[in-house]
């Protein structure tokens, strides 16, 4: 009995005379935690305001700046670890972060793409809110960008939820990414007007109102003898940030040409059927 109570204040006096040795870097390593842990909610604020120039949706400047946050605080203890001389610990802790990591990872392997797909999306620039896009069979305004989806409304005022997996990896188009566009526009004038004429008064109508840019030009093309009419095809330049402005382009350009015409007694036929009949009551229709 005697011998084991001495054993027990041996042991006792051992971890009192470790743990006074070891004081100081105990202080140390609590400094160096508390250190890391100030400057990461610090730089966790300065991030979040600087990706502002760079990254306009919230949730994926808050994954960068929360994950940046959670890095250092990891280095924080670590060093802290390394302070106290507890190799075997900091050894221990990085094999369990490393298997841990590689199981979450497995697991939630589809969110994480969604989320990286979102964070690539943001940085790159590709695709912002309120652009008009084509993706997946699905076309309309971008809505938001969120970590795992992107939610875009369509013409009917439906939204369309598209995780971002989706969009990375298929083509997609979109329309903001470019500020001019070809406007095409068709119409046809009557076989007793002259071409000549018609093309110079229809490129002039266009261009008083879609003055064209440096190296553009306004293109006017006869392309077929049609049955009541001889077609012709004009394109021209416009800006453009997306497909419903293309369309309000072209409704105006087709008044523009339709009052032109007027002006200049042009003739735009509509299609005419022709009603053939004999003395028996019998007929024959030809277009």
């Amino acid at each position: 009995m005697q011998d084991s109570w001495s054993s027990l204040l041996e042991k006792l006096s051992s971890w009192v005379d470790t743990f006074i040795y070891n004081l100081p870097n105990l202080l140390i390593a609590m400094v160096v935690f508390v250190a890391a842990y100030g400057f990461s909610r610090l730089f966790n604020n300065w991030l979040n305001r600087a990706l502002r120039k760079f990254i306009k949706q919230p949730s994926i400047r808050i994954l960068i700046s929360n994950i940046t946050s959670v890095v250092i605080v990891m280095l924080g203890i670590i060093l802290a670890l390394a302070v106290m001389n507890l190799d075997g610990a900091l050894k221990s802790l990085l094999a369990g972060a490393g298997v841990a990591g590689l199981a979450i990872g497995l697991a939630l392997q589809g969110i994480l793409s969604n989320s990286f797909s979102g964070i690539f999306l943001a940085v790159k620039n590709e695709m912002n809110v309120g652009d008009w896009v084509e993706t997946n069979g699905y076309s309309g305004h971008v809505h938001s960008i969120e970590l795992r989806n992107t939610s875009i409304k369509e013409a009917d005022n439906n939204l369309v939820v598209i995780p971002n997996k989706k969009i990375v990896d298929n083509p997609f188009k979109n329309f903001g990414l470019t500020k001019r566009v070809r406007c095409n526009i068709t119409c046809g004038v009557g076989y007793e007007s002259d071409l000549g004429e018609v093309k110079k008064i229809g490129i002039k109508a266009i261009e008083e109102y879609f003055p064209p840019n440096t190296g553009e030009e306004i293109e006017f093309y006869y392309t077929d003898f049609g049955s009541s009419s001889i077609d012709f095809l004009m394109r021209f330049w416009v800006d453009a940030k997306d497909k419903r402005t293309a369309l309000e382009v072209k409704s105006e350009a087709i008044m523009i040409i339709k009052k032109a015409f007027d002006e200049n007694d042009i003739n735009i036929p509509f299609p005419i059927r022709t009603l053939i009949t004999s003395n028996d009551d019998s007929g024959k229709e030809s277009d």
